[in-house]
């Protein structure tokens, strides 16, 4: 992948080492959310969420009167 042709530039490759970090960085997010897409974690999250936001609204006492 890597044309650089002696040994010691390839160590040193500045165009190599950021396209690696790039190429991990697309590969972690790539994985990251399609394990979110295929468990539906975005829905149980916000299921969660919703569940703990009700219980805090919903010890006050209210006195609606119409």
């Amino acid at each position: 992948m890597c044309k650089c042709k002696k040994k010691e530039e390839k160590k040193g490759c500045v165009v190599c080492k950021v396209a690696k970090g790039v190429v991990k960085i697309a590969a972690v997010t790539t994985g990251t959310l399609f394990t979110v897409y295929m468990l539906n974690l975005d829905q149980k999250l916000l299921g969660w969420t919703y569940v703990q936001v009700n219980g805090i609204f919903d010890r006050k006492k209210t006195d609606i009167k119409f």
